[in-house]
């Protein structure tokens, strides 16, 4: 994964507070540690009373700090030498209490304590009552940290530990390794508006049925990510989808073809980059009916018109300096196609794959693309997650900007 080419070798220091979520820095634990990271953990007492130190201390291999007395002359002023030596820490589960302390510069526990001499990045996950959570002060607290360097990782929405509902639940581990690794993502994007479009279209041809393709979104979403990562300033249009906002990224919802092309169109002229992942649909039903059409003769015939072909509109609004990178999704003859669509669309670059395989295509996780650009050149990828295709889809954008500088 990309990730473990940001995380590899790092240092990573885990603070636990004492939340019922606290079980799940174990897994995000897991995760550093599978992306190559190195993990230390430290504790507060009231964390103690939901896991308990010996399964960190076993999971990490190395000791866990839950107080800042030791008789062990090791020890001794573990908190400045960790402090030093991590390259980022992250706070997850953020309580209500160790936010206000952190927020108020208060040391009176191990983990309060090493937050103050900590330099490197630190990243802090809130997890409580949806009620805590919205309650004024702590809201200003999370604004203090926040003005005060701190990367804080929203909170998910659902149903709590307590039953109520709303914002408070610890954000999903593989989302906060996400913007961990992100912490040292270069930001090569930054001051770059990129806007990326996602997902199907659904053409209605009654109130039940539709027109569509099995499109996830999971490349589009993808590349929003890395680019948001990356410093960027990032619109995403996405048609249906189950994938949820990402953090950090402006998303639109569309539904169908012609809603997908205004919302396009809307933001794509101040655009610096547009990556246009999205599955069209290129045909529609020519009329729609207000009702269920009843099932009665044995064949009926369908009507079809063009819908807007949006990323040759793009190709002709095209302004000098905004890239342009389309998607091709085939069948056959992938290289005959490909280059035909870069030519006629006036494309920088498309990134072209066979579907219907297990490893690319539709709906699966990994994608092989191969990447056609103006005058002929080409690049074969290997098959990888979609996250690190979007970032090579970066570097390949990337160095086209700087060879026109």
């Amino acid at each position: 994964m990309w990730t473990e080419n940001l995380l590899s070798g790092k240092r990573i220091v885990i603070g636990v507070s004492g939340g019922i979520a606290a079980y799940k820095s174990i897994e995000l634990m897991r995760l550093i540690q599978k992306a190559g990271g190195e993990v230390r953990v430290v504790m507060t007492r009231n964390a103690l009373s939901f896991v308990g130190k010996t399964t960190f201390a076993a999971i990490s291999g190395s000791p866990v700090f839950d107080s800042m007395f030791d008789d062990d002359e090791a020890f001794e002023m573990w908190h400045i030498n960790w402090a030093k030596e991590a390259d980022a820490v992250v706070v997850a589960p953020a309580t209500a209490n160790i936010i206000g302390k952190m927020a108020a510069g208060i040391a009176d526990d191990p983990l309060s304590t090493f937050l103050l001499a900590v330099t490197a990045p630190r990243l802090v996950c809130p997890a409580m009552n949806v009620h805590m959570y919205e309650n004024r002060a702590v809201q200003r607290n999370i604004d203090v940290l926040e003005s005060d360097g701190y990367i804080v990782v929203d909170p998910d929405e659902g149903e709590l530990a307590c039953k109520d509902t709303g914002p408070g639940r610890l954000a999903d581990p593989e989302v906060i390794l996400e913007r961990l690794a992100g912490v040292f993502a270069p930001k090569d994007l930054a001051g770059r508006r990129v806007l990326v479009s996602a997902g199907p279209t659904r053409e209605f041809i009654d109130p039940v049925r539709y027109i569509s393709n099995p499109s996830s979104g999971k490349m589009g979403f993808a590349v929003a990510r890395a680019a948001a990562l990356r410093g960027a300033s990032v619109s995403l249009v996405s048609g249906p989808s189950a994938l949820p906002d990402i953090s950090g990224v402006t998303v639109l919802r569309v539904v169908s073809a012609a809603e997908m092309a205004e919302a396009v169109f809307m933001h794509s002229g101040d655009a610096d980059i547009v990556i246009k992942t999205a599955a069209v649909s290129d045909y529609r039903p020519a009329g729609t009916s207000q009702h269920k059409i009843k099932k009665g003769k044995d064949a009926i015939t369908l009507e079809m018109e063009k819908t807007t072909d949006i990323l040759a509109e793009l190709g002709r609004r095209k302004r000098p300096g905004q890239i342009l990178v389309g998607f091709a999704a085939e069948t056959r003859d992938l290289e005959k196609y490909a280059m035909e669509k870069l030519e006629r669309k006036n494309l920088d670059m498309i990134a072209a794959n066979i579907v219907g395989g297990k490893n690319s295509g539709f709906d699966v996780d990994t994608n092989a693309m191969r990447l056609f650009f103006p005058g002929g050149g080409a690049e074969t990828l290997p098959v990888m997650d979609k996250f690190a295709v979007a970032n090579i889809l970066i570097d390949r954008i990337l160095e086209r900007i700087g060879a026109g500088r």
